[in-house]
């Protein structure tokens, strides 16, 4: 950069040495020339010593002034040459006014005070020794570009103190405004921010990551944020750092990938799915050691069966995961032990990793952590599994038990948020998440969380299910049936569908429809309390249980005719003519959806004659707000047909 300044200074200092030789062979106005030679002898010494601190000065602020101070230079010379003029007919048709002079001189003042303030404010904190460094001249247009130019300034040059408080400013400053957000990155603020949240002390750090996660406010910023290297400074700290910087550190990156998507796979390439679940499980599920047995005294019951059980765990040690912590109990962020179901689970869900490793050759177990593995080299891919089981435990746990447990909870819930924002869209970053114990630690801390945790957590849940829809891969081995961690999942949020009194509510019926084509046949538990929620319930409570029953009954679903059954069995059919009827427009028509596939899959059912199904529907197709919708309009013509051949005549016997 020091070679670039150098050239920007080049032509100003120039110019400057040229009217100061021009203003001594001047042959009018002389005494206003010397004035100004005098102002630009000033000016030429401050652009010769910002020549020889090059090295320091800070470019963005050098390109703006010394492009000023060049136009103004420039001006002065012209008007110097101008009082060369020789000869009486030069002098006569040469008009100079006195206010030329005037402007010319004061521009110049402002050069000297611009140049001035640059070499203050690229000055080290021991040489400005606390100056108050004010406002240039070149200020006067725009006061905030210069205040971000000397926070960013004192962000490359100041003591770790004053670097901490001029991110703190930023901060400010970001939050405040768009614009000045975008004016910090365009003015370089990134990189030193970045270098304060890895070298800096604990509030430095602090406010340099919020200040990152303030500044990515549109795929743009992120985009810019991404490629100066916050990925690899985020996934440094979420291993080493102190909790209460990777709290904002982990905050900050859900932050940039809820306003960028496109930013989730870099941040998977640096690791940073793995060390946030890493936070999510810790003293959430047992971290399942390699059931190394130190003594029989210090066994809980839990080791002495699984170690009755696997005779052969002791000399399967070098294979085992070594993410795993060696914990005899399972903890809770809210407790000593959780419950005993959920103990269960972890233990199945051990028990079988176990197993399946058993049954696996040495060299080539299945990784938690497959991010980008290519499905056309098994060879170079067992070994990017194997790479990819570093230890979640080392540096990136030590000390944590010791945190107080605000931080602990904060902590989890920054890191099921960040994931939340990570899984949205992603198969491969779903497919990580769901192959380590995330599933499970969301399982936990929807059960037993605090409510922030808890809203993530289902949040998370909502978003994996959703890709999982999509993708069949990914459901058949996230949420199997056999899955002891996908029957917690399902166990929560049935139990929060049946409270219906939760603001975990809507994500979980989302999360619930989702899931729709993962329950067997034999799994009629779950139509039941979605049912209850088309009664009386808010428009948008009531719409999001229509939307998921509608995945249990619409034609892709293998086991519709079950679950439209399933449904008429509960008396959904009279609440969905009350919504068709009566509902708002967002229910209105999801509702009409879901009759209509119920009347088409179970036409000779009793149950809808009783209720008088084809006459609603008949009354449907005439409202011309409802056929609009084009599913309306390909569903309600087959539906009413089935109906009328099954039930025309039984439906006028009912009446």
């Amino acid at each position: 950069m020091a070679d670039i300044v150098k050239q920007i200074l080049a032509k100003p200092i120039q110019l400057a040495d040229q009217v100061t030789k021009a203003a001594d062979d001047t042959s009018s106005f002389k005494q206003e020339c010397l004035e100004l030679k005098a102002k630009t002898e000033k000016l030429a010494g401050l652009l010769r010593q910002a020549a020889r601190a090059s090295n320091e000065l800070y470019e963005r602020p050098t390109r703006r002034i010394i492009v000023d101070t060049e136009q103004v230079l420039d001006k002065a010379l012209a008007l110097v040459i101008k009082c060369r003029a020789n000869g009486l007919m030069k002098r006569v048709f040469t008009i100079i006014p006195a206010a030329a002079f005037r402007k010319t001189a004061l521009q110049l003042e402002n050069s000297i005070g611009d140049v001035s303030w640059l070499l203050r404010v690229s000055a080290s904190a021991d040489d400005r020794e606390d100056e108050y460094l004010g406002l240039p001249p070149i200020a006067a247009n725009e006061p905030i570009l210069c205040l971000i130019w000397e926070q960013v300034a004192i962000l490359f040059t100041g003591s770790l103190e004053d670097r901490s408080d001029a991110a703190a400013s930023l901060v400010s400053l970001a939050r405040d405004n768009d614009r000045y957000g975008k004016l910090i990155i365009e003015e370089g603020g990134v990189p030193p921010l970045l270098k304060l949240a890895k070298e800096g002390r604990l509030e430095g750090q602090e406010n340099a990551a919020r200040a990152i996660g303030l500044l990515g406010r549109d795929p743009e910023c992120v985009e810019h944020i991404v490629n100066a290297g916050v990925c690899s400074v985020f996934a440094k700290i979420l291993k080493e750092g102190h909790m209460k910087v990777q709290v904002v550190v982990a905050w900050a990156v859900s932050e940039l990938a809820a306003h960028h998507p496109k930013c989730q796979d870099p941040f998977a390439q640096n690791n940073i799915i793995r060390l946030l679940v890493s936070h999510l499980a810790f003293e959430t599920v047992q971290e399942h050691s390699k059931y190394t047995i130190a003594s029989k005294q210090k066994m809980s019951i839990h080791s002495v069966l699984m170690a009755s059980n696997n005779p052969n765990e002791i000399d399967m040690k070098g294979n085992e995961d070594d993410d795993k912590n060696n914990t005899s109990q399972i903890h809770h962020p809210l407790g000593n032990q959780i419950p005993n179901q959920m103990h269960n689970v972890v233990t199945n869900t051990m028990a079988m990793k176990t197993q399946s490793k058993k049954l696996q050759p040495q060299g080539h177990a299945k990784s938690p952590k497959n991010h980008t593995i290519s499905n056309n080299n098994n060879t170079k891919t067992n070994q990017q599994h194997h790479s990819q089981h570093v230890s979640l435990s080392g540096t990136s746990i030590k000390g944590r038990e010791f945190e107080d447990p605000v931080t602990k909870a904060s902590m989890k819930a920054m890191a099921a948020k960040a994931l939340w924002q990570l899984c949205k869209g992603n198969v491969s970053i779903c497919r990580s998440i769901t192959e380590s114990r995330a599933l499970l630690c969301f399982a936990i801390l929807l059960e037993k969380g605090p409510d922030d945790v808890q809203f993530y957590s289902a949040m998370a849940l909502t978003e994996i299910a959703a890709v999982a829809e999509q993708n069949t891969d990914l459901r058949r081995s996230a949420f199997k049936p056999t899955s002891p961690a996908a029957k917690a999942v399902v166990e929560q949020l049935l139990k929060i569908i049946e409270k219906a009194d939760s603001d975990l509510l809507t994500p979980c019926i989302r999360a619930t429809g989702n899931l729709a084509r993962t329950f067997r046949a034999t799994e009629t538990r779950i139509i039941g309390p979605l049912v209850k929620l088309l009664d009386e319930r808010e428009p948008e409570v009531s719409g999001e249980a229509v939307i998921a029953l509608t995945k249990f009954a619409c034609t892709e679903n293998f086991l519709h005719l079950n679950h439209s059954k399933a449904i008429i069995d509960a008396g959904g059919v009279k609440h969905l003519i009350q919504l068709v009827y009566f509902g708002e427009q967002i229910v209105q028509i999801p509702s009409l959806i879901l009759l209509c596939y119920v009347a088409l899959h179970v036409p000779d059912s009793e149950a809808l004659a009783q209720e008088e199904v084809l006459i609603v529907l008949e009354w449907a197709s005439k409202q011309g707000n409802l056929i609009q919708d084009p599913l309306v309009d390909s569903l309600l013509p087959e539906a009413k047909s089935r109906l009328e051949l099954y039930q025309s005549r039984g439906s006028r016997g009912f009446h």
